[in-house]
Formats: C-alpha cells, sequence, structure tokens
C-alpha cells in the first residue's frame, strides 16, 4: 500500500489490538492488550523497562506475529500483508542502524532506495532542513553526534513519506536540548496528518501526547488523554522534604484525610482527600509531632508519575 493509498483507506483506527498476546517461552511480554491509534494522533506507549513496549511496537510493525489475539494497521494484517505496508510504515527502532562510513546524505539516499524512493532528493533536501542537517550533509554518520545521529535516523525513517511513524524510545540517551528539537520535528510532522505512536520511559514526554497507555508486565493499566488520567486521582497532591524522607509514610498514616504517600527519592508525595486550606498545617504538624525537620511541604499538581505509581499500586493491591 503506498502512502495516497493509505490516506485514501477508509476513515477509523490507524492501529488497532485486540486481546493481543506474546510470549517469549514462560514469559508473557504482552497480555491479552486491546488498544486503538487514531490516525493523525500522537499516541504514547509508557511504561518501564521490561513493560513490553518494545514487542507491542514490533507486533504493530509484523516483524512479530501475535501468539493470540488481532492486529491491525491500516485495516490490514501486519504480518501477512507486510509488504504492502511497507510503504505506509516508517519504524525507528532503539538500535536503528546508520552506516557510519556514509555521509549523511548518503545514509538517507541508501534508505530511500531501499524503499524504493525514486527522484528523492527533494525530499531529502527538506528532510535536511527539517532537522538542521543540511550544513553537515557530507559528514560521516560515525562523526555526528547523539542527537544528530537520532535526527538523521528520522530523516532515513522518514524519506519514503509513511502514513505512520513508530518509535521505540528514541530520545534516550539523548541530551535535553537535543530532546526538544526532536520533539518540534515530531510536532512538524503530526501537522502533516502523519499518525506516530511513540514508546518512552519519559512520563513528560507523555505530556505531548494526546492519549497515553500505561503498561506494566505486558498489561494495559490505563489509556486516555493525559489530563483525563491525572483527573482520576481525586483530592490534592502536597510534596513533603523532610529530614528522614523513609519515615513520612509512617508519620502521616493516621493523618485525618490523608489518603495515599509515595515516596520518589528523596520527596514523598502525600494525598489528601480534598482540598483543604488546613491540610499543609495538619502534615506539617503530624510530621513535626513524629521528630521530623520539615524542610519543605507545598501543593502540586498531580503528575503521569503519580497515576502510574497508584495504577501499580491498585494492580498490586
Amino acid at each position: 500500500m503506498t502512502s495516497s493509498e493509505a490516506r485514501n483507506t477508509a476513515s477509523g483506527a490507524a492501529i488497532t489490538f485486540d486481546r493481543v498476546s506474546k510470549r517469549y517461552g514462560k514469559t508473557v511480554a504482552v497480555n491479552a492488550l486491546s488498544l486503538s491509534v487514531g490516525r493523525g494522533e500522537m499516541f504514547g506507549q509508557i511504561g518501564p523497562d521490561g513493560a513490553g513496549k518494545t514487542t507491542t511496537i514490533r507486533l504493530m510493525c509484523g516483524l512479530l506475529p501475535a501468539d493470540q489475539g488481532t492486529v491491525r494497521v491500516f485495516n490490514l494484517d501486519p504480518v501477512r500483508d507486510h509488504r504492502r505496508l511497507t510503504g505506509s510504515v516508517g519504524y525507528l527502532s532503539q538500535r536503528f542502524s546508520l552506516y557510519g562510513d556514509l555521509s549523511v546524505d548518503e545514509n538517507i539516499a541508501f534508505f530511500a532506495e531501499i524503499h524504493g524512493v525514486r527522484d528523492y532528493a527533494g525530499r531529502r533536501d527538506r528532510l535536511l532542513d527539517l532537522t538542521q542537517l543540511t550544513p553537515f550533509r557530507a559528514r560521516l554518520a560515525e562523526r555526528l553526534s547523539g542527537g544528530m545521529k537520532q535526527k538523521l535516523a528520522l530523516a532515513c525513517t522518514l524519506v519514503h513519506e509513511p502514513d505512520l511513524i513508530v518509535l521505540d524510545e528514541p530520545t534516550t540517551g539523548v541530551d535535553p536540548v537535543s530532546r526538544r528539537e526532536f520533539w518540534k520535528l515530531l510536532s512538524e510532522f503530526l501537522s502533516q496528518g502523519i499518525t506516530i505512536v511513540m514508546a518512552t520511559p519519559y512520563l513528560d514526554e507523555a505530556e505531548r501526547c494526546a492519549r497515553v497507555a500505561l503498561v506494566s508486565e505486558g498489561r494495559l493499566l490505563a489509556l486516555d488523554r493525559p489530563d483525563a488520567l491525572r483527573a482520576t486521582l481525586p483530592g490534592q497532591l502536597y510534596e513533603a522534604i523532610v529530614s528522614d524522607h523513609r519515615r513520612v509514610p509512617e508519620a502521616l498514616q493516621h493523618t485525618p484525610g490523608v489518603t495515599n504517600v509515595q515516596m520518589f527519592g528523596e520527596r514523598a508525595h502525600v494525598r489528601v482527600a480534598a482540598a483543604d486550606p488546613d491540610a499543609s498545617e495538619a502534615l506539617t504538624a503530624a510530621l513535626r509531632a513524629a521528630g521530623l525537620d520539615v524542610k519543605s511541604l507545598r501543593p502540586i499538581p498531580t503528575s503521569l508519575e503519580d497515576v502510574f505509581i497508584a495504577q501499580l499500586d491498585e494492580g498490586t493491591s
């Protein structure tokens, strides 16, 4: 299927998973996963290492067959119809292989040719301009910085003009400035109507997605818009920094209104049942009564990290 054919396919989901499972021996990598990704949507898969993100992406790309369930990409089976989907899908893996002894120009040309793209010079020039790699087009790939390599890898992924870009942790190990530039590029491609699916361990990146799936051990914990997921945790959240953070849960376990305490390093996130102007004073008093020196206590907004931890706790309780 060409890009134009994919665009002309009846409207609906770009990707659907219906009770999909995948095992590696006794290990369940994906467990009865059901989800859909809309056309033109930026969709995030969020979870720690071993959550099943990469396996899910490989199932989408037709690189693995599902053991159970049904996977569809643009209404096609990505394994059986792999050749038909090749022109519609761009896949950037965790270990995307650039050719270090080829220049920036030559790498893009190589990937254009293996996709059967003719007259790619104009497309290559536009991608080089978008990725700010034009001044480096003659440089060997092995001499690029980490961020520049990722941008070149993205250009190689996009040279055949896919309708769907699938990215597996593309910003891992990339410096903050390059991460920001990479996201600007994704926003540009999203504005062109391209569907983007990204797996990432970074919850701050998930905030940029239209919808996110929180996954752990191959299971779907929750799926919704970031703001809707944050709204699932009622009440007010406080961040407490004290002299001995390990004692915070015990110190607050009998404090009226406290519904949950989670530790994030030396920071404690304390949730109270409802917004209460006196909650800060009550929490401070309880911590001090336990002999703790309160260095900081302030209300903070709920993050996806809080939602993820709460979902994990709910799943194990």
